[in-house]
């Protein structure tokens, strides 16, 4: 873009839903600091957009069907290693996190943040420097770290083939939601939810539900007086 300053950040948004993306892009898109270069709201047009344009920094939102956030990152990274990205969620769960840093992403920070502080973290992360929410910061410093004393922050090799939405149905299920209650919470169709059940259960090589509640609840994912089934 023209009016753009030359030290502009390119950046691309990423999240499927529209709304938000234009909420972004109006609060950074404005300013000398960033250049909006494009934005998508699935993985698929996310993943082969990025890689056309090759901006500085993606702006990614973690939960989105198809593997959400870390999938676009790990796609995008396969091709090009260049690429940094910020995730921009909603969630703050550990597992969430942990998940999007392992694809690949340089930081992660909630949409409760600021316009001045996502522009800062925006320029940390383009510099190649890593930026987290302060509240997030500690556990992925413990994860990483491997403390003893976290042993619910350590790496799941079970719990990390699972996409974002597979374990956001994986909760839910275990909780004791039934698939029409998963799909209404979660903005899906149920056969979409059966779908990812079916996976989750062949990924956890179990059979059913009560197993599966039980494995959530083994770890931590829910409480043992979450499952009402």
């Amino acid at each position: 873009m023209s009016g753009q300053a030359a030290g502009a950040v390119r950046v691309f948004l990423v999240d499927d839903h529209q709304l938000f993306r234009a909420g972004v892009r109006a609060e950074i898109g404005g300013t000398d600091r960033v250049e909006i270069v494009g934005e998508a709201g699935d993985v698929a047009s996310a993943v082969r957009q990025i890689i056309e344009v090759c901006p500085q920094v993606v702006l990614v939102d973690v939960h989105m069907p198809d593997g959400g956030g870390p999938e676009v990152v790990r796609q995008v990274l396969g091709a090009n290693q260049s690429v940094r990205f910020l995730a921009l969620s909603v969630s703050d769960a550990p597992e969430d996190v942990i998940a999007t840093i392992r694809a690949g992403a340089r930081g992660y920070v909630t949409k409760t943040i600021s316009t001045a502080e996502l522009l800062d973290a925006v320029g940390v992360v383009a510099l190649g420097d890593a930026v987290f929410s302060p509240r997030l910061a500690g556990f992925v410093l413990d994860a990483f770290a491997a403390v003893p004393d976290a042993p619910a922050l350590h790496f799941d090799p079970e719990l990390d083939q699972l996409t974002s939405r597979e374990r956001d149905v994986l909760r839910l299920i275990a909780r004791g939601y039934a698939y029409k209650e998963v799909a209404r919470e979660l903005f899906i169709s149920v056969k979409t939810v059966e779908t990812h059940v079916s996976a989750v259960l062949r990924k956890l090589q179990l059979s059913n539900r009560h197993q599966l509640a039980r494995w959530a609840m083994e770890r931590r994912l829910v409480p043992p007086e979450g499952y009402q089934g």
